[in-house]
């Protein structure tokens, strides 16, 4: 997948599986650790910093996230997504700047519109005073020759909720207490500055120590490794390196369709709006940025992941349950103890791979038929799929859903005005699907391949699902065993 940091993924991804290989052979330890920064830039010359000890604190740090430990410069943080100080340090610190196309025109317009002082004559061209700037944006409206740019960095452009600032010396700055955690900013920043905590070490522990560890991939598996890997050879690939089985997570689809449909229909016979509440960097924006439309319009029904998550905690007790999914919020989601039962850990696809790699392996096609979603609960990850899924169950159960309206927000700037929409009470539509990620989760931001690629195999794959239907299949599960709601209010 081409992002940003493209050039820096596979050096990433190596990191984390030498540290997974570390802890396979019993050397995750100090010593070794050194040994593998030294391995991994020998020197004398360095590749794509100043030199080989800058280059050597960025791999000591991202080897500290690989271990799901937070960078030594934020070293009390509780946020998934982390900055590494010592690989941010490239990007122009000045909002605005102007070109070699400013021609110095007699008129001055944007010395005469800009109400700080912070434009003066240059030698060649204009200058703006970064120490003045309040990045109004007034001098490159009036400039004639459009010769003053507006240098948005990457991770601030990516951040939907406006969490990423900068300090004096340009260093990026999450704000913790407005992260959503969705992750776009780990992707978009062309410097791989910005990380994701990972837990493959603490999931090989699980799986060294002999308990059963059961994998649940997402809905959005489908067509990231390909059309010929489909849920079965995930499920044979994890076995092989000790997972104990796997379950897919369309199965959690149907469960949350099934019960939020219920609310669903209730509200809409009352006139109330709701959200849903699959996605956890929309919840998160719920819950940070809209905490009223959180307690009263978003659905108390449990994503996908917890609802399977509590399926096999409650029929195979002890087991340890690990997520697989393309969303770094999910992370963040799991690591909220006030959702009981949820999942233990939750890794992404290139963690998938890496952690495969570090036992010398790889997915092989396989020739099974294992479903155990409809394909309802399959389309969950693709945007419209969860307000689709839950129009399925409540006409499932003979309701007329001709008259409602469901406005599917995906990508974080429509979340956004979805729910700035429905807090002013303009919203029309009757329920939002929100989905942070553009397209849905097949566009989180951990995807596997390009997107198109993966829609093209994922389609091939989903032909090949049977027609069951959702309240049909979920009668084979004991749902009377765990509960369905969520309960961290």
């Amino acid at each position: 997948m081409v992002t940003n940091d493209f050039g820096m993924n596979r050096f990433k991804h190596n990191i984390i599986e030498e540290v997974c290989r570390l802890e396979w052979n019993g050397q995750n330890d100090q010593e070794h650790i050194e040994e593998l920064v030294l391995k991994l830039i020998p020197g004398p010359k360095p590749d794509y910093r100043c030199c080989i000890y800058k280059e050597r604190e960025i791999v000591r740090q991202r080897i500290r996230l690989a271990q799901g430990q937070s960078t030594t410069y934020n070293p009390d943080s509780k946020n998934i997504v982390q900055v590494i100080d010592s690989a941010c340090d490239e990007c122009p610190i000045a909002a605005y700047s102007v070109t070699d196309n400013c021609r110095f025109c007699m008129g001055r317009p944007c010395i005469n519109t800009c109400p700080f002082g912070a434009i003066t004559p240059g030698d060649f061209h204009m200058h703006i005073d970064p120490a003045k700037c309040k990045e109004c944006g007034k001098c490159a409206e009036v400039c004639p020759y459009k010769a003053i740019v507006h240098l948005e960095r990457p991770c601030k452009k990516a951040c939907p909720v406006g969490a990423i600032t900068y300090d004096e010396y340009g260093f990026c700055k999450i704000d913790e207490t407005k992260c959503i955690q969705c992750g776009h900013c780990i992707h978009d920043c062309p410097f791989a500055a910005i990380a994701g905590k990972t837990f493959l070490v603490d999931i090989i522990k699980e799986i060294k120590a002999g308990k059963e560890v059961i994998a649940m991939c997402a809905p959005a598996t489908e067509g990231q490794f390909g059309e010929k890997i489909g849920m079965p050879s995930i499920r044979a690939g994890l076995k092989k390196i000790g997972f104990a089985d796997m379950v897919e997570v369309g199965l959690g689809g149907d469960m949350t369709a099934a019960y939020e449909s219920e609310e669903w229909a209730n509200a809409y016979k009352t006139g109330k709006k709701m959200t849903t509440s699959c996605c956890p960097a929309f919840i998160n924006m719920l819950k940070i940025h809209f905490p009223e439309l959180y307690k009263e319009n978003m659905s108390k029904t449990v994503s996908p992941m917890c609802a399977i998550s509590r399926y096999l905690k409650a029929t195979r007790p002890g087991c340890v349950t690990v997520f697989i999914g393309p969303c770094v919020a999910k992370k963040a989601e799991a690591q909220n103890k006030a959702v009981k039962d949820n999942a233990d850990y939750v890794m992404t696809y290139g963690e998938l791979s890496a952690l495969m790699r570090s036992k010398d392996t790889d997915f092989e096609p396989v020739e099974d038929e294992y479903q155990e979603a409809s394909i309802w609960g399959k389309r969950f990850a693709s945007s419209g799929g969860v307000a689709g899924a839950v129009m399925e169950c409540m006409r499932e159960r003979g309701e007329d859903t001709s008259e409602i309206k469901l406005l599917k927000a995906h990508g974080g700037e429509e979340c956004r005005k979805a729910l700035l929409l429905l807090k002013a009470g303009r919203l029309p539509e009757d329920f939002i699907e929100g989905m942070v990620c553009p397209g849905g989760c097949v566009g989180g931001p951990s995807r596997h391949k390009n997107i198109n690629e993966i829609n093209k195999a994922r389609e091939n794959l989903l032909s090949t699902a049977d027609d069951r239907k959702i309240l049909e299949n979920l009668k084979k599960y004991p749902l009377d065993q765990f509960s369905m709601h969520r309960d961290d209010e």
